[in-house]
């Protein structure tokens, strides 16, 4: 007898067969946006359009009328929109978002008898065949139609024509009073919906203020901010600096975490595993005796003085940001009440925080698989709630790729529910599709690979992803060219004109972008060791008086750029993101436009040397005439360049302006002839 190696299946029961409703003889596919099946949503702002689109058909040669459905959450009613035909059964149409919040939509479509009808009554009459019976028909069909609208207006305009159109009289009249485009929506609105068939899913939008889409930060340490050398900053001392952020034009001021920070194990300069007195310690080594995630570091100030600074900033036109570091110092509270909440060893000790080969003695992971995780995760989201409370609508997550995706869709879903204003930044320097289910799971905008992509394939590349590509419906990338922790090559070696080019690209190329500063403008590039992206003399572990005055700061640089953006609508979006050829590899060129609004980018990628070449524009795409000249506004230098045909020179220093900014201005002639650009 044979041995038994493998599991015996046992053969599913034969489903019962089931007798169809109606003969369902429409098919919708393909529904777009549509994000995993309609797992999970895709993302907007107020303003902005859903452009729903869907291929519908069916058999035989009927034709079709076919229905997007939207609605806001808690709103009973769907409102219906008529898709219109785009060509090889593919059908379209939009709707607008009103306000933040959740919007649902779908896509109906149904045969329609009279179209098809009216449709052949046309070739029929083209034919010279007689149409007393083909009338009739449609009389009939425009009873039914009368009969369907019982009690409304329309009634009584439908019966009319039923009653006309089965009469007597010519029938090119008959049938040129039937093509009234009117007459269609009418038709459609009274339609006999025996037939209709709605697609399986309804869709989710997530709806957020614009702020989501377009918003500059400045992420700083309020510890490093006394004016006195050594001397431990304040959220006061912050409220001093205000201006001088707000003047750069930053609308987001991001914190590091604001907590108590640890004794025990407590990192000194440099990450050294020894602090020495007066060494401040690690901001994200979060909780001491006084308290944890719901306290502030005494040396800071109180909470009143926190609130008073996100009244301030709120003055200078900032929101402040709050990093949310889900983890804890040995001193946090929670490792004494609930010990449950992290993991042990087999003999019994805590293991602190890696990342092989890094260890950071100076912090415990938290464990949200735990066996008790429902009770961690409400105080996880009691952390969000308390600070919300003191004025708070920002959080930069650090690290959320190392928690659990199922945390943050309940945990941002719950918070949104009542405050859909809620703005989260993922810092999820990680895989593509753990990025990527991130944003899905509700965060607003994400970190990215913008660091590391320096050459002009991997810009353009790695950006027709972002803006062309699936992703586009629920990421919205945050552009960072430093932070406290990425101090890149290309910074290290390219000096002042690589932090230059940098910025220039993160505040053009994304809607959102950030720089952690002082250290960005004042060009801090010095490695810890070579081949390594720490800082040397991090501020992550010490206090910093940085000289805000020194004569090379890009602080005007930055400022220009910022207002740029400001007074340009193009650059305030990641949509219609477009390359252009250049002769020369070190020269990269885009543009972005919103209605009349083009702004285009010339940058050079080399730090070290001037680079030129040749830039090609599509003239007839860009509504340019080949024979007539065009304006190009450098609205870095303010200087203006008149351009002529397809391909046109630039030529970039690095050492004096490594870019172009340019507004396009159009030749106009006027019924006088005087010339001027639009």
């Amino acid at each position: 007898m044979p041995r038994k190696t493998e599991k015996t299946i046992e053969r599913a029961a034969a489903p019962e067969k089931t007798e169809p409703r109606a003969v369902e003889r429409v098919v919708i596919e393909k529904v777009r946006p549509e994000i995993d099946g309609g797992r999970f949503p895709v993302k907007r702002v107020t303003g902005e359009t859903v452009c729903v689109e869907a291929d519908i058909f069916a058999d035989g040669h009927d034709e079709l009328v076919a229905f997007m459905l939207y609605r806001r959450e808690g709103d009973p009613d769907w409102t219906r929109v008529s898709m219109r035909p785009s060509g090889n059964d593919r059908w379209k149409a939009e709707f607008t978002i009103t306000a933040p919040g959740r919007y649902l939509y779908t896509v109906e479509a149904r045969i329609d008898p009279f179209l098809t009808w009216l449709r052949d009554l046309k070739k029929r009459l083209e034919a010279g065949q007689n149409l007393r019976v083909e009338f009739a028909v449609g009389a009939g069909l425009i009873s039914a139609a009368a009969e369907r609208a019982a009690g409304t207006p329309d009634a009584r305009r439908l019966k009319e024509l039923a009653r006309d159109i089965g009469a007597g009289g010519e029938q090119r009249e008959k049938a040129a009073r039937l093509s009234d485009p009117e007459l269609a929506g009418l038709f459609s609105r009274w339609g006999d919906e025996t037939g209709l068939v709605r697609h399986g899913r309804e869709l989710e939008v997530t709806a957020d203020r614009v702020k989501a889409r377009f918003s500059t930060w400045y992420e700083i340490f309020p510890r490093s901010t006394s004016p006195k050398p050594g001397k431990h900053g304040t959220f006061k001392d912050l409220t001093a600096r205000l201006p001088y952020i707000a003047e750069m034009g930053f609308d987001v001021l991001y914190l590091p975490p604001i907590h108590p920070v640890g004794i025990t194990n407590r990192k000194g300069r440099n990450n050294t595993l020894t602090a020495k007195p007066g060494d401040p310690g690690s901001p994200w080594a979060i909780g001491d005796k006084t308290g944890g995630h719901k306290a502030v570091n005494p040396e800071l100030g109180t909470l009143e003085d926190f609130k008073k600074l996100v009244e301030a900033a709120g003055e200078h036109g900032l929101e402040i940001a709050l990093d949310i570091a889900l983890q804890c110092s040995p001193d946090h509270p929670w490792l004494k009440e609930h010990p449950e909440w992290f993991q042990k060893r087999p003999d019994g000790s805590l293991r602190c925080a890696e990342n092989p080969p890094k260890k950071y003695e100076d912090i415990y992971p938290l464990d949200f698989a735990c066996r008790d995780w429902k009770p961690l995760w409400d105080e996880v989201l009691s952390v969000f709630e308390f600070w919300m409370a003191q004025g708070v609508r920002i959080f930069r997550v650090d690290n959320p790729h190392t928690k659990p995706f199922a945390l943050w869709e309940w945990l941002i879903g719950e918070l949104r529910r009542e405050n859909p204003d809620l703005i989260f930044l993922a810092e999820a320097f990680t895989r593509p599709r753990v990025m990527y289910r991130l944003a899905k799971a509700g965060f607003t905008q994400s970190y990215n690979y913008f660091p590391w992509r320096n050459s002009k394939w991997e810009l353009e590349t790695y950006f027709t992803e972002l803006a062309k590509t699936e992703p586009k419906e629920f990421l919205r990338p945050n552009l960072w060219p430093n932070t406290p922790d990425i101090l890149t090559e290309y910074l290290q070696f390219g000096g002042r004109p690589a932090f230059m080019v940098r910025q220039v690209l993160a505040a053009t190329l994304g809607a959102s972008y950030g720089i952690y500063g002082p250290a960005f403008e004042l060009c801090d590039r010095e490695p810890h060791s070579p081949g390594h992206e720490e800082y040397k003399d991090s501020e992550k572990y010490e206090l910093k008086n940085w000289p805000l005055d020194r004569k090379d700061s890009l602080k005007d640089q930055i400022a220009r750029v910022n207002r740029i953006r400001r007074e340009n609508p193009a650059l305030q979006s990641d949509a219609n993101l477009r390359f252009y050829p250049t002769t020369n590899e070190q020269l990269i060129c885009y543009s972005k436009h919103d209605g009349d609004n083009l702004v285009m980018v010339v940058v050079n990628l080399d730090p070290d040397h001037r680079q030129s070449g040749l830039v090609e524009l599509p003239l007839h795409e860009l509504g340019l005439a080949a024979d007539k000249p065009y304006q190009m506004h450098d609205l870095l230098s303010d200087r203006h360049f008149l351009w002529r045909g397809p391909k046109n020179y630039v030529e970039l220093d690095p050492h004096k302006l490594p870019a172009h900014i340019f507004r396009l201005r159009r030749y106009v002639r006027t019924e006088r002839d005087f010339d001027y650009f639009l």
